[in-house]
């Protein structure tokens, strides 16, 4: 059975963030890798106090976002 097809979200689409851990508990740095169906996705680092995070942008409707955002 083939996968379902998804739609590419365009650059111009509404975009939301997330702040997510840069490194795990061991000090490792998590790999980020680019969400392949949403153009206007994106991220910065930043230092939030001592913490170091990276903030992903998507657009609203990414379903990897709504994931990202269901897990939190």
């Amino acid at each position: 059975m083939a996968s379902p097809q998804t739609r590419k979200i365009v650059n111009t689409a509404p975009v939301g963030s997330i702040d997510l851990p840069a490194f795990e508990d061991n000090g490792t740095p998590y790999e980020i890798w680019p969400c392949n169906d949403c153009y206007p996705w994106h991220f910065e680092v930043i230092r939030e106090g001592s913490e170091i995070l990276v903030r992903e942008w998507h657009a609203v409707d990414c379903t990897l976002f709504q994931q990202l955002l269901a897990n939190e």
